[in-house]
C-alpha cells in the first residue's frame, strides 16, 4: 500500500493532536481530576497510535502506545497524576514532534527509540501496581479461560421473522447455514478495516443475512474484539473458517452449523412479536440511534472547516489579481479615449462590485485564527519557570484573531522570541520581586487584536523595564555607537539599539536567551513579512513590545505619485496627512531638513534624491509633502505629482531585487505600465 499520498492529511492531523496533547496536558496538571481532560488526551492519543501504525511508522507507534497505556491508567483512576508524569509526557511530545518534523523532511520517522522515555513511562506504571506484565497475563488468562467455555456468541443472536424465513429457504434449497463469532486482536489498531476484510472473504464464498452488531456499528467501530454473523453457504465449514483467519490480526474465529429450527420452537410468542421487525435486533438499533440523537447538533461543525493547499489558493489571489488589473484597464482606457455612454460605466462598476467581493471572499479563505501559534506557548512558560527558576504564569487574550495563513505560518518563532526574552530579561528573579513589592509570581502577557489594516500583537511584562544606560554602556562597549552619539541619542532610540544584529545585553549566556540571536531576527522576520517592531519600557515596571502585521500581502490600498515623470505607489495604511508646504517653511536641523508641521517637527525625505532621480519640479515651487507614520515617528516624503488612490496588486520583485530595501514590490498599472512600490517604514 503505498502511503505516502495520505502523508499530508497524517501530518495536518498529527499536528493538530499534538497541539491539542499540549494544551490538555497542561490543562490536567492544573486539574488532574477533570473526566473530560482525561478522556480528550486519551481519544488524541489513541488517534496517533492508530496513524502512525497505518502509515508504518513503528517507533511512533510504540511511543504512543506507552502513553496510551498510561492515559488508560489516569482514566481508570488507578493513577494519580504527578508533576513528574506530566513533565515525562511533555517529553514524550517533544519526541513525537521530532518525528513529525522528521517525516515532514523525509518522509521517515528517523532512527532515535526514545527507549529512555519508554522505560520512563513503563516504571510510572510499575510504580503504580501496573507493570505491563501482568496486565497483559492476566489479558491471556482471560482469554484461555474464554477458550475453554462457550465461545460462540453468534447462538445468542434473536433473529427475525424475515430472516427467519430466509434461512429455512436457503435450508431447503440444500445450502449450509453456519453460525461465526470473530474475534480481532487486542492490539488491532483499525478493528473495522480488519472487520471489513472478514466480511470481504465471508462474502467471496457465501452470503451474510444478520450481524451483530448491526454492519453500521462494525463500520463506525462501535464494538468491543468480537463480532457474530449468521451466514448462508455452500461452501463447508472449513473452507469459510480458514479464509476468515487468513486476515491478519485476527485472534480467533469460532463456528457451527446454525440450527434454525431449534431456534423457532424456543421462541416465545411475545419475544417474536417484537422481533418480527426485519433486519437487525431491536437492542442493538436503539443504542447507535440515542448516541446519534446526541451528536447531530454538533456534527456540521466537522465539515465546516475546509483545508485547502495553500498553492490553489494562491492561483485564486493571482487570478483576483487579474482581475483587478483588467478592471483598471477598463478605468484607463475610459478616461483617455474619452469613451461615454452608461453602458460602460455600469460595467466597471458592475466589475468593480465583483473583483472586491472576490477578493473579500479569497481573504477570507486565507486567513486563519493566530490561535494555532499562540497555543504552544504556555506549556513553553511552563518549561521556562523549571528551568529559570522563576514563578511566571502568562495570560493570553484574543487568539481568535485571524491574519492571511502566511503570516501565521511566520510569526510564531518571533512571538516566542520575545516571551522568552520576556521571562528571561523581563522577569527578575523571585527574591527581587519580592524586595520590591511586587507579586512573587510575574506576569507575562500577549495580547492580539485587529486595529484597521493591521493585526497588532503585545507581549508585555510586569518585570525590571529595559535599564537605558545598561544598554547605551553596552553599545558604546561593543563599537555599536560612539560615546557622543550616545549622549545625543533620545532614550527610544537608544531602546532601538537592541534590534541591532548581536546585540545581548544577557550577564550570562543561557539557552533561554542572550545569545545575540533574538531581536536583530525578529525585526528583520517582521519587516520581511511587511510590519514592524517598536518596545516601550518603563524601568522598574516592565516592557511592552508590540508587533505590527498587515491583514494581507496580497492587495492593498495605495496612494498613486509620481516623481521625476515615474509613478510609485506608496500604502495608505501608513499615510497620515497630505501637505502644501512653501520652500521657505523647510528648516535645517544638524544638516537635515525639517518642516514644523502644527507643533511637531517632521524630517522630511526628498524621494527624488533617495531614488536618484532628477525632480520634475524647480525648487521655488511650493512641495507636496506625504506626511507617513511609523510607530510613533513621523516623516515627510516629498513627491512631484498626486495621481490619485487606487487598489493595486502587489507582485514581488522575486530574491535578485531583496537588497533594495526602500521597494516592497512593483504593481501593474491599468495601461501596462509597472510601477514600483515604496516601502515608507524603510525610508524612515
Amino acid at each position: 500500500m503505498d502511503v505516502n499520498q495520505y502523508l499530508e492529511i497524517f501530518l495536518d492531523e498529527t499536528k493538530e493532536h499534538l497541539e491539542s496533547l499540549n494544551t490538555q496536558i497542561l490543562s490536567l496538571e492544573q486539574e488532574p481530576e477533570n473526566v473530560d481532560t482525561i478522556n480528550e488526551i486519551f481519544r488524541a492519543a489513541h488517534s496517533l497510535k492508530g496513524m502512525a501504525g497505518t502509515m508504518g511508522y513503528k517507533r511512533m507507534q510504540t511511543l504512543t502506545h506507552d502513553m496510551e497505556n498510561v492515559f488508560s491508567e489516569i482514566r481508570n483512576g488507578t493513577m494519580k497524576v504527578n508533576s513528574n508524569l506530566i513533565d515525562t509526557l511533555f517529553q514524550c511530545l517533544d519526541a513525537l514532534e521530532e518525528y513529525t518534523g522528521n517525516i515532514q523532511e523525509t518522509a521517515d520517522e528517523g532512527t532515535n527509540d526514545n527507549q529512555q522515555l519508554i522505560n520512563m513511562l513503563n516504571a510510572f506504571l510499575k510504580a503504580d501496581g501496573k507493570a505491563d506484565t501482568p496486565a497483559q497475563e492476566s489479558a491471556e488468562k482471560a482469554k484461555t479461560e474464554d477458550e475453554n467455555g462457550p465461545e460462540e456468541k453468534w447462538a445468542d443472536i434473536k433473529i427475525g421473522e424475515s430472516e427467519r424465513l430466509v434461512l429455512a429457504t436457503a435450508k431447503s434449497q440444500g445450502k449450509n447455514v453456519y453460525g461465526l463469532t470473530v474475534y480481532v486482536q487486542e492490539s488491532c489498531l483499525l478493528k473495522a478495516a480488519r472487520a471489513f476484510l472478514v466480511y470481504k472473504a465471508i462474502e467471496e464464498k457465501g452470503e451474510i443475512i444478520v450481524s451483530n452488531p448491526p454492519a453500521q456499528d462494525i463500520e463506525d467501530e462501535k464494538f468491543d474484539l468480537d463480532f457474530s454473523l449468521i451466514i448462508v453457504s455452500e461452501c463447508p465449514m472449513d473452507e469459510i473458517l480458514q479464509a476468515t483467519r487468513n486476515v491478519s490480526e485476527i485472534e480467533k474465529v469460532v463456528g457451527a452449523v446454525y440450527e434454525v429450527e431449534e431456534v423457532t420452537e424456543e421462541k416465545a410468542p411475545e419475544e417474536q412479536e417484537e422481533e418480527a421487525k426485519p433486519a437487525a435486533p431491536a437492542q442493538t438499533q436503539s443504542t447507535p440511534a440515542k448516541a446519534n440523537e446526541k451528536k447531530s447538533p454538533g456534527k456540521p461543525v466537522v465539515n465546516r472547516t475546509v483545508r485547502v493547499d495553500i498553492e490553489k489558493l494562491d492561483v485564486l489571489m493571482n487570478l483576483v489579481s487579474e482581475l483587478i488589473i483588467a478592471k483598471n484597464s477598463l478605468v484607463s482606457a475610459s478616461s483617455t479615449e474619452g469613451v461615454s455612454g452608461t453602458g460602460f460605466n455600469e460595467q466597471i462598476e458592475y466589475l468593480e462590485s465583483v473583483t472586491t467581493n472576490l477578493h473579500e471572499s479569497v481573504m477570507k479563505v486565507r486567513m486563519v485564527p493566530i490561535e494555532s501559534v499562540v497555543n504552544k506557548f504556555p506549556r513553553m512558560i511552563r518549561d521556562l519557570t523549571k528551568k529559570l527558576n522563576k514563578k511566571m504564569e502568562l495570560y493570553m487574550s484574543g487568539e481568535e484573531t485571524e491574519l492571511d495563513r502566511t503570516v501565521v505560518d511566520e510569526i510564531g518563532d518571533p512571538l516566542m522570541h520575545l516571551l522568552r526574552n520576556a521571562a528571561d530579561h523581563g522577569l527578575e528573579s523571585t527574591e527581587l520581586r519580592i524586595k520590591r513589592g511586587k507579586p512573587e509570581v510575574g506576569s507575562i502577557f500577549l495580547d492580539a487584536y485587529q486595529d484597521g489594516n493591521n493585526v497588532v500583537i503585545e507581549v508585555r511584562d510586569d518585570g525590571n523595564g529595559i535599564d537605558v544606560e545598561a544598554v547605551k554602556n553596552k553599545a558604546i562597549e561593543r563599537g555599536v555607537i560612539t560615546p557622543e552619539q550616545g549622549d545625543n541619542m533620545s532614550e527610544k532610540d537608544i531602546i532601538n539599539l537592541l534590534f541591532h544584529a548581536g546585540f545581548s545585553t544577557a550577564k550570562k549566556i543561557s539557552d533561554v536567551s542572550g545569545r545575540g540571536v533574538g531581536l536583530d531576527v525578529v525585526k528583520s522576520k517582521i519587516e520581511s513579512l511587511s510590519g514592524e517592531v517598536e518596545v516601550k519600557s518603563k524601568l522598574g515596571e516592565g516592557s511592552t513590545w508590540i508587533v505590527r502585521l498587515p491583514l494581507t500581502l496580497a492587495i492593498i490600498q495605495a496612494l498613486m505619485v509620481t516623481v521625476g515623470g515615474e509613478k510609485y505607489a506608496i500604502s495608505l495604511g501608513g499615510i497620515q496627512t497630505l501637505e502644501d508646504i512653501s520652500p521657505s517653511e523647510v528648516k535645517l536641523v544638524q544638516n537635515r531638513e525639517v518642516i514644523n508641521l502644527r507643533g511637531s517637527v517632521i524630517p522630511l525625505i526628498r524621494l527624488s534624491k533617495e531614488l536618484d532621480i532628477e525632480s520634475s519640479k524647480s525648487p521655488d515651487e511650493n512641495l507636496i509633502v506625504v506626511i507617513v507614520k511609523k510607530g510613533e515617528k513621523l516623516a515627510g516624503l516629498v513627491i512631484d505629482e498626486l495621481m490619485g488612490q487606487q487598489e493595486i496588486v502587489i507582485k514581488s520583485l522575486g530574491k535578485y531585487i531583496s537588497k533594495c530595501k526602500i521597494i516592497s514590490g512593483a504593481t501593474i498599472l491599468g495601461d501596462g505600465e509597472v510601477a514600483l512600490i515604496l516601502d515608507a517604514n524603510a525610508l524612515i
